[in-house]
């Protein structure tokens, strides 16, 4: 062999060593799964639920890196931009991989070009909820009051570009209810609000509204999943009053750097589907109001693709604008 290509042939198995390394005795190390919000919200809670698995059937750490920003962007970022060895993970969700594309115009990765989808995690469907006092007691009574009062009735949201904002702009695209946005600075103000009467309606994830609802402080329209909710299993979904194939549930799920070997993936794909599955994930999930959605890597990904198009005509019409 020649010099010259025996130091080519070196360099290069100096440089896939890692990597080869990597597939072979995955995970060797930590793994740091990125949340990109502060501690304590559903994206956290699942994520330290996943890391917790990962770390009992494996032997390894899973730490938690709480990376806030620009409504999820600047973690999301980061892991993009990690090196692709299946060792940095992002547990995204519905805003990071497919509202941002269209609520921030210079957004620094691409949800489908930056990451190879690994889980799609869960899903957590929101409720239609209203004051008391509104005279509406099913979709049907509420959209025929708004269309009769434009503009009369307002609804709140943990702020601009949240989910609740986008699930009832979606609720007003299909429904052609009119309905005024009032943005808050998270959930729990608007749903104090709500109770007080200061706004009527609030459309937003069922863990933050299932007490009130069975305390009677707050009256429940419909539910947005495809099926209805276990802790409310006489409310309809929105589908079933009328507006076919309605659908406006929030999601999380696990991606990884573009680049990130197959290998990998399946392996994150098969325990995190397995874990899914376990008594005590499923208790946590139950508490967060989230149902379990294990699947394949592909239909995650589809799942990003169809949401980054469905959502975009709602923001555009919404006149969504980031906070």
């Amino acid at each position: 062999m020649k010099p010259f290509t025996a130091k080519l042939l070196i360099a290069a198995t100096a440089l896939t060593a890692p990597l080869i390394h990597a597939q072979t005795a995955y995970p060797a190390r930590p793994i740091h799964i990125v949340v990109p919000f502060t501690p304590g919200g559903s994206t956290d809670i699942l994520a330290r639920s996943i890391g917790l698995e990962l770390t009992k059937a494996w032997g390894q750490p899973v730490i938690i890196d709480n990376i806030p920003g620009a409504g999820g962007s600047v973690g999301a970022d980061k892991v993009a931009k990690a090196l692709p060895d299946g060792y940095t993970l992002l547990m995204g969700h519905i805003g990071t991989l497919a509202v941002n594309p269209s609520l921030y115009p210079a957004l620094p990765y691409d949800p489908v070009k930056s990451f190879a989808p690994v889980a799609w995690v869960a899903r957590v469907p929101n409720v239609l909820v209203v004051n008391p006092q509104v005279k509406a007691s099913s979709v049907k009574e509420l959209v025929a009051l708004a269309k009769a009062h434009p503009g009369q009735l307002n609804y709140g949201s943990g702020g601009n570009g949240s989910a609740a904002n986008l699930a009832t702009e979606y609720f007003k695209l299909q429904t052609g209810a009119s309905i005024v946005h009032i943005p808050y600075r998270g959930t729990a103000p608007a749903v104090t609000d709500l109770m007080g009467g200061q706004i009527q309606v609030l459309f937003t994830g069922a863990p933050a509204v299932l007490g009130q609802i069975k305390n009677g402080q707050l009256r429940a329209l419909a539910v947005s999943s495809p099926q209805r909710l276990a802790a409310l299993p006489d409310l309809p979904t929105v589908a079933e009053t009328g507006y076919k194939d309605f659908e406006a549930d929030q999601w999380y799920g696990v991606v990884a750097p573009a680049g990130t070997p197959r290998e990998i993936v399946a392996k994150l794909n098969a325990q995190i589907n397995q874990s899914l599955g376990s008594p005590e994930l499923k208790t946590r999930l139950t508490s967060e109001g989230a149902i379990a959605t294990p699947t394949t890597p592909e239909a995650f990904g589809q799942l990003i693709a169809r949401e980054i198009a469905r959502w975009k005509p709602v923001i555009q019409s919404g006149r969504v604008k980031a906070d």
